[in-house]
């Protein structure tokens, strides 16, 4: 697993009987500094793997990409007093885009810090987090057996191969709405980390918009994610926890479907329901012409 995980002594406390030492696995936290042309833009606590498409799916998420195409490539740096490669700790990358793509707005470039537990802090307000998708989800013509969907979070879990060895991050994956075959999954100490991750994974391999796909996340449903799904042009995001009061709303006013509490053969959805029913409708439509 190489950074992905490392080894802790812990002493075990049981009521009862005698503390016991012993070593436990836990999910590597390292700092990840985005930078773009070699301009700082964003600082975001991950777990190492798979950077490239974090950056990616986060410069989507910030609106300075749309598609593939504007993304040319990214390097890891060394670090400040390295000079260069030879003091390489893979914690910092420049991402190059494509000629012609606008470069983020200096004003925007804010030095996010990102923390695995918040998402992005620090912006001065809602408006300045809502930024406008390229993807327009009210055209997604998407539906979803809810029978199938209600499948998807054991699949989610099974392919969580970090978390069986630590117990300790969160997951992302996307599965396709007609076959409900997961496409790719990802894990991260960050939900929104994931998310990104996920996302970058359709960036560089040009396949944004997402339509016709399921985004499922193993924890809650925070603004943050609603409007990283929306900007991908994903039209459906689904949770086994809970969502916040201002991604429902998000979610309602972009058109894109959201479910929380997706547990066992219950779920609540807190926007965009005609995506799901219509499934059942058309499935009932079916039966009866077949009939």
């Amino acid at each position: 697993m190489g950074r992905l995980t490392a080894r802790r002594p812990l002493v075990r406390i049981r009521l009862g009987d005698e503390p016991a030492r012993r070593v436990d696995t836990l999910a590597v936290e390292e700092p990840l500094e985005i930078r773009v042309g070699g301009s700082a833009l964003a600082i975001t606590m991950r777990t190492p793997g798979h950077d490239v498409e974090l950056a990616a799916g986060f410069l989507v998420s910030e609106g300075v990409i749309a598609e593939g195409g504007q993304f040319r490539g990214a390097i890891h740096c060394g670090g400040p007093g390295t000079g260069g490669a030879d003091g390489n700790t893979y914690n910092i990358l420049d991402v190059t885009l494509a000629p012609g793509v606008a470069p983020p707005d200096p004003d925007l470039a804010r030095r996010f810090y990102t923390t695995s537990s918040c998402g992005l802090c620090g912006k001065a307000s809602i408006d300045a987090v809502q930024t406008v998708s390229s993807h327009d989800l009210a055209v997604d013509e998407t539906v979803l057996d809810p029978a199938l969907l209600a499948t998807f979070p054991d699949r989610l879990r099974e392919a969580q191969a970090v978390f069986d060895k630590t117990g300790g991050l969160h997951a992302a994956a996307l599965f396709d709405a007609a076959t409900g075959e997961p496409v790719v999954v990802r894990e991260d100490v960050g939900r929104h980390n994931a998310v990104d991750k996920v996302v970058g994974w359709a960036v560089l391999g040009d396949r944004l918009p997402l339509r016709g796909q399921v985004l499922v996340v193993s924890g809650r449903a925070s603004f943050e994610l609603v409007q990283k799904a929306v900007m991908a042009g994903i039209p459906i995001l689904a949770a086994v926890s809970a969502p916040s009061s201002l991604a429902a709303e998000l979610a309602s006013a972009s058109a894109l479907t959201l479910v929380g509490f997706l547990r066992g053969e219950t779920m609540n959805v807190y926007a965009g329901v005609e995506r799901l029913t219509g499934a059942a409708s058309r499935r009932t439509s079916t039966d009866r012409t077949t009939s």
